[in-house]
């Protein structure tokens, strides 16, 4: 109605765009990949890795954090998770920008997909971050921007269709129900 173009002269009249999400692909060699079962969520030791030490193995790699555990100018150094197995070729597609839940949903829904016919990954990632200043909030309490931001979550997508749902919040934030 009325408001409707009235809003739309607002975002011409001051130079308002919309901008398309910016996609990146990028192929990993020579990755080591901690070993999952999707049972297993403590893991187990020299069978499979938790989801703790997977949940920080990923914020590495989305990170670009050397993986060689090899010491040079900074204090610590980080490895992949025992046990793990040496992957030829990862795959690794980003998406930045405002991205609606639905399209979330169906990004999802083509991974799944990705099973359907046979493959040698044993399981895949979404991993979903949402904006430091986010006005996303869980039960009662506002979201803690001021003391971090986080917000994120992520799926592990097994061959056999299980899942794991990962979630972080802030410290002030209250976890989702």
């Amino acid at each position: 109605g009325a408001e409707g173009s009235t809003l739309m002269s607002y975002f011409s009249k001051n130079q308002i765009q919309a901008l398309k999400p910016k996609i990146t692909f990028s192929t990993l060699r020579e990755l080591q990949c901690p070993v999952l079962q999707s049972n297993e969520l403590q893991g187990k030791p020299e069978e499979s890795c938790s989801t703790e030490e997977l949940f920080e193995w990923l914020g590495a790699v989305l990170s670009q954090v050397s993986l060689d555990n090899k010491s040079s100018s900074f204090l610590s150094t980080y490895c992949c998770p025992q046990p793990n197995i040496m992957v030829e070729k990862a795959f690794l597609c980003t998406i930045t920008g405002f991205i609606i839940p639905e399209k979330i949903i169906q990004l999802l829904e083509q991974l799944c997909c990705y099973f359907g016919e046979p493959k040698l990954a044993h399981w895949l990632t979404l991993t979903v971050h949402g904006f430091a200043d986010s006005p996303v909030s869980w039960r009662e309490s506002e979201h803690g921007f001021h003391k971090g931001g986080e917000n994120l979550y992520n799926f592990v997508i097994f061959r056999n269709l299980d899942y794991w749902l990962q979630m972080a919040v802030g410290t002030n934030d209250d976890c989702p129900p």
